[in-house]
């Protein structure tokens, strides 16, 4: 009887522990409740890396809650246009969005710096930024009037400078050049006597064809190749100077994830840090798979920029960092924030990643 009762005693402090069988009341009750998001994106549905990382952030959190949160993911235009997901995510006409922050500098001026500056942080620096810099608090400072809860989610790593139907040997060839960039860059393209247009992913390969621009950035080789830009352009330019690591983000509605518990919200944050990682990871594996193939098979003409250009370009850059900083109180503080942190990481870097790979091509 006393044994009996003891198994007893142990069941029922095991159900009200939350411990009970799958299908039991413990399983079935508040925690256990499920969640249908939708997330929006900027790219193209299953685009390489840019698109898919949405999908497996979405796979990975489905699995790791055990189905309680699924995310459902529409690629560019097929619920909101490409640059109104910022919009989409605020108003919370979905719980989630995939973009880049440098297209909301109009919304928030500092918006840039948390995506990519022409001659700023690299993707393993914002990164670090990001995370141990002080970087995200400043962000989230950034997006909060907007009902915005942003992350770090994917990183292309410094990309190409582009494809041009003309060379640029000075930078007097960049007058009157019509050149798809977004962001900072667009207007430094802009001050060099060229005309920045921003044109959504999707429509660039008719727009070079078509002569609407001349020149267009977009990535790097791995998605480059994918949008067949080496079959209307002539010049394949780099380096990145103007997205030297750009941030991809994730934008959550704040009253979304204010309504999930706490185990879905840590799912949610642990899965939007691994698809950052993951996404750097394979545009490092991919675009040397690919800048390969444009070369071989494709008979690409890749091409340094001049450091005349170069230099140019990073002065104008400088003119405008300086003045945006100087137009905002935001913006001041985390310009001064990267600055100093990318003043930190240079110093180290020369004596480690510059020397050593000084070293290996000996």
């Amino acid at each position: 009887m006393i044994k009996r009762m003891t198994i007893t005693l142990a069941t029922l402090l095991l159900v009200a522990c939350g411990g009970g069988e799958p299908g039991s009341e413990a399983a079935t009750g508040p925690a256990a409740k499920t969640f249908k998001w939708k997330m929006v994106t900027s790219w193209p549905k299953n685009y390489p890396g840019l698109g898919t990382a949405p999908e497996r952030f979405a796979e990975n959190v489905e699995r790791m809650s055990g189905g309680r949160l699924t995310v459902r993911v529409y690629g560019a235009g097929e619920l909101v246009p490409a640059l109104e997901v910022f919009d989409a995510v605020s108003q919370g006409t979905v719980e989630m969005g995939h973009s880049g922050a440098y297209y909301w500098k109009g919304k928030i001026p500092a918006a840039p710096f948390f995506a990519t500056v022409p001659f700023g942080l690299n993707a393993r620096e914002i990164n670090a930024w990001m995370h141990h810099g002080g970087g995200l608090e400043m962000w989230r400072e950034a997006y909060a009037p907007f009902n915005l809860i942003p992350f770090p989610m994917g990183n292309s790593g410094v990309q190409m400078a582009g494809w041009f139907n003309r060379e640029i040997n000075t930078l007097d060839d960049l007058k009157g050049l019509k050149m798809r960039i977004p962001g900072l860059g667009g207007e430094v393209i802009h001050r060099a006597g060229g005309q920045s247009i921003n044109i959504p992913g999707g429509e660039l390969y008719t727009s070079m064809q078509t002569n609407v621009i001349d020149a267009t950035e977009w990535v790097s080789p791995y998605n480059d190749m994918a949008f067949g830009f080496y079959q209307v352009a002539k010049y394949y330019y780099y380096p990145g100077w103007h997205e030297p690591g750009a941030v991809l983000e994730l934008m959550v509605n704040k009253q979304a994830f204010e309504s999930l518990p706490a185990d879905l919200q840590a799912i949610v944050e642990v899965a939007a840090r691994a698809a950052n990682q993951d996404m750097l990871d394979e545009y490092t594996a991919q675009n040397a798979i690919s800048l390969q193939e444009l070369i071989d098979k494709h008979g690409v003409e890749v091409k340094p920029l001049p450091d005349e250009v170069l230099s140019g370009l990073k002065e104008i850059s400088g003119q405008v960092l300086n003045e945006l900083a100087a137009s905002d109180p935001l913006a001041a503080k985390v310009w001064a924030s990267q600055k100093a942190f990318m003043e930190r990481t240079m110093s180290y870097e020369a004596i480690t990643d510059e020397a050593y790979s000084k070293a290996r091509r000996k």
